[in-house]
C-alpha cells in the first residue's frame, strides 16, 4: 500500500490497528501529537524507538485515509 511499510497490521498487537512496525506505537498517536503541535523533535525524544521516517509514513498514511471522493448525486424525479 502506497509503499508504506513502516505501518503494519497484527491482531495481535493493539487489536489490529495501524501501528509503526509491529511495536505498541499506534499511528493514531503519531498522528494526533502532530496534530496538536507536538515538535517532532519532542515526539522523537518521547518515544526513542520511533525515527523521522515513521512520522512521515504515519501522516501519509492518514492523507490517504482521508482522501474524499465526491460521487455525483443524480436527482430521481417524483412519480405522480
Amino acid at each position: 500500500m502506497l509503499g508504506l511499510d513502516r505501518i503494519t497490521f497484527d491482531p495481535r498487537i493493539m487489536g489490529g490497528q495501524a501501528c509503526i512496525r509491529g511495536m505498541r506505537i499506534p499511528v493514531s498517536l503519531v498522528v494526533n501529537l502532530v496534530a496538536n503541535g507536538k515538535p517532532i523533535e519532542e515526539i522523537l525524544e518521547e518515544y526513542p524507538d520511533l525515527e523521522p521516517e515513521d512520522i512521515r509514513q504515519s501522516l501519509l498514511y492518514a492523507a490517504w485515509l482521508t482522501q474524499e471522493r465526491v460521487y455525483p448525486f443524480q436527482s430521481v424525479e417524483k412519480v405522480k
